[in-house]
């Protein structure tokens, strides 16, 4: 049983290992959307 838990702890640090180089290595591109709000004039002070 001792074994069977030791190897299951490896398995599930490789998993945890290979999603991290997999996260820190995708190239997630940025938004390209453009955002537009009116703000109204009331908000700023003079």
């Amino acid at each position: 049983m001792s074994r069977f838990l030791s190897i299951l702890l490896v398995l599930l640090l490789l998993v945890i290992a290979g999603g991290m180089v997999f996260l820190a290595s995708w190239d997630l591109p940025a938004p390209s959307k453009t955002v537009e709000k009116v703000l109204p004039d009331e908000r700023f002070p003079r």
